[in-house]
């Protein structure tokens, strides 16, 4: 039995500020995770953690490696490459639904596998959007299989997700053997793929709602109420006034918007325009609808009750867009208002509505709303200003898309063609041994850049540095464990507790351990915490310890249940329409399914747990 100390105790208080602090979000994840490493080495004569040990996670292998990778993944994705599929995907589905599905999942998990699946979602999002609305498909049914499929090919290879890189590392530190191989996963990938995919095929789309209404985004955000048309009649005093200075004095005085300028067939932003009003001009305008009367009653204005505000109003392709952003984790402007984003000032985009993580609507008095990761914005702006937005690290655009993607013929670029080499090699090298994974990814992002695939200043902007500090500040927390003979501690404790029970069981029990700890703190932090006591606990079983490092590594990925636990699920979030309980309904099943898939494939592969 092994002896409770005082400095077990003290990085278990750790343990469990840092996981309360993870699930509220009262800080930044990466916040804390600095705030932890601080706290580790402050408190050094009870954690035993060190200067150098509490900084090791910024020169951890698996910390370089998702460093460069994210970097990779930025290469090919700034080279087309992925987008080009955009027109293989609309040929395949032929206007079929359930083709439509089976292209996403078909696609995105063999990119996930060894391109970072981030960036491949963030292009994949508006891309089935638009395919959806050409179709009349809700996106509701088609984007959480877009973040699952994405998730599911991460298992198939040792790059496919940051998880697997941390678990690597974590084994052959508590063992003392060599990290996982490149291809080490790859047989049960491969299964656990196959498996969800005939879920995501088959189960999901019964269980998935259609929340957002096909083709028109202006209906699905209940903005239309809020939307009106003006005719300006010759009499009216507007006539003569820049359109650029009616349009900020009905904003300051009423709090509405005039969103456009109708003229004949023109189009033009009423906040960027010097062009006075002229006589019989049309004015798209924005408020509550009571304001929007008592404009028109000041202003001599007449009301057009027949003249509907639709998407194909307020999406002019040859001057304005209408465009749906959401808000990422790792955004700036997560706790800014939106009236000190300044979307308005310095971007003349209006917003039109705001759709919260919990499926509430927000669609007037804008100014005051925080900005949550998560939410999604729908605004109107100019083509110009809707590219600026989705080259920034704030927002990512998920539903406006450039329409030579779509009229593509699918050719891949010279540049594609060796940003494709480049990653083609790195996998090659590390699988081969030739050079530790670290150093091929690294030489990846220096062929990058030496080929002109990737520019220095985006090679640096590509990297999720929240997600670097997470890893940092969670790698000592885990060593402190084992330095205070924590995970002695609790594997003996769980030993006794399934002394009872089999082998395979415990194994089951760890994969389901993982997988919920994933879907609250980050799939990153379970992994880092759960996998030496895995270890530790095969150990004391008598059983194979890698068995049970590749089941926590694989529930790593199984991040189902809500839209916290995974950066891809967060992002369909808003886009999708989808509330919280629609990843549990999904993504329960899907979970309870991989848990039974994954250990008996575990078996199946490596033989059997005990000698």
């Amino acid at each position: 039995m092994v002896t409770v100390t005082t400095g077990m105790l003290v990085v278990f208080a750790l343990v469990v500020v840092t996981m309360f602090l993870f699930v509220t979000e009262t800080a930044p994840p990466d916040v804390t995770a600095i705030g932890v490493i601080v706290a580790l080495v402050v408190l050094e004569p009870w954690t035993q953690v060190d200067l150098q040990t509490g900084l090791s996670g910024f020169s951890n292998a698996a910390t370089i490696t998702i460093l460069a990778m994210y970097a990779l993944s930025e290469g090919v994705r700034q080279t087309g490459a992925i987008r080009t599929l955009g027109n293989a995907i609309s040929q395949f589905a032929h206007g079929s639904e359930s083709r439509l599905l089976a292209a996403v999942v078909g696609l995105t998990g063999p990119i996930a596998g060894v391109v970072n699946n981030t960036p491949v979602v963030a292009v994949f999002i508006p891309m089935v959007a638009e395919l959806a609305d050409q179709m009349r498909v809700s996106p509701s049914k088609l984007l959480i299989p877009l973040s699952y499929a994405s998730m599911l090919g991460g298992t198939l290879t040792l790059i496919g997700t940051a998880t697997n890189l941390v678990a690597s590392e974590a084994y052959a530190a508590a063992t003392g053997n060599p990290p996982f191989s490149m291809f080490v996963f790859t047989p049960l990938g491969i299964v656990v793929f196959l498996v969800g995919a005939v879920y995501l095929l088959t189960v999901a789309p019964r269980l998935l709602p259609e929340r957002i209404e096909p083709g028109n985004r202006t209906a699905s955000y209940g903005v239309q109420p809020f939307l009106a048309r003006v005719l300006v009649p010759s009499r009216s005093p507007l006539v003569g006034n820049p359109a650029r200075d009616v349009a900020d004095d009905a904003h300051r005085d009423l709090n509405i918007d005039i969103l456009d300028v109708l003229r004949g067939d023109t189009h033009f932003i009423a906040s960027e325009t010097d062009r006075d009003i002229d006589g019989r001009d049309m004015l798209t305008v924005r408020g509550d609808p009571e304001k929007i009367q008592q404009f028109c009653q000041l202003a001599d204005l007449r009301y057009l009750p027949r003249a509907a505000v639709t998407d194909f109003e307020l999406d002019q392709p040859d001057r304005v867009a209408l465009v749906e952003l959401v808000v990422p984790r790792e955004s700036g402007l997560v706790g800014d208002t939106i009236g000190e984003t300044r979307l308005r000032e310095r971007y003349d985009a209006t917003v039109l509505a705001v759709r919260r993580r919990g499926g509430d609507l927000i669609r007037e008095h804008f100014r005051d709303v925080e900005l949550h990761a998560g939410d999604s914005l729908l605004l109107q702006t100019t083509q110009e200003t809707a590219q600026y937005l989705g080259e920034t690290d704030d927002f990512i655009v998920t539903s406006e898309i450039a329409e030579e993607v779509m009229e593509q013929n699918g050719a891949l670029s010279t540049t594609a063609l060796r940003a494709f080499a480049i990653v083609a090699a790195v996998i090659g090298l590390a699988a081969l041994g030739a050079v530790p994974i670290a150093i091929a990814a690294l030489g990846g992002v220096v062929a990058m850049v030496a080929t002109d695939c990737l520019s220095p200043s985006d090679a640096y902007d590509a990297v999720s540095w929240n997600v670097i500090f997470l890893l940092a500040g969670v790698i000592p927390l885990g060593r402190a464990l084992q330095l205070t003979g924590g995970v002695a501690l609790i594997a003996d404790l769980v030993g006794q507790a399934t002394a009872f029970l089999p082998v395979i069981a415990v194994l089951a029990a760890f994969y389901l351990l993982t997988g919920l700890l994933a879907n609250v703190i980050t799939p990153v932090a379970s992994v880092v915490l759960v996998v030496p006591i895995a270890i530790d606990t095969a150990q004391q079983l008598g059983a194979d310890p890698f068995g049970f490092a590749i089941a926590v590594t694989f529930a790593g990925s199984t991040a189902f249940m809500t839209p916290i636990g995974y950066q891809t699920n967060l992002m369909v979030y808003g886009p999708g329409g989808y509330r919280f309980t629609d990843y549990l309904r999904v993504g329960g099943p899907l979970q309870m399914l991989l848990t039974v898939v994954t250990t008996l494939g575990i078996v199946l592969f490596w033989g059997p747990l005990t000698g």
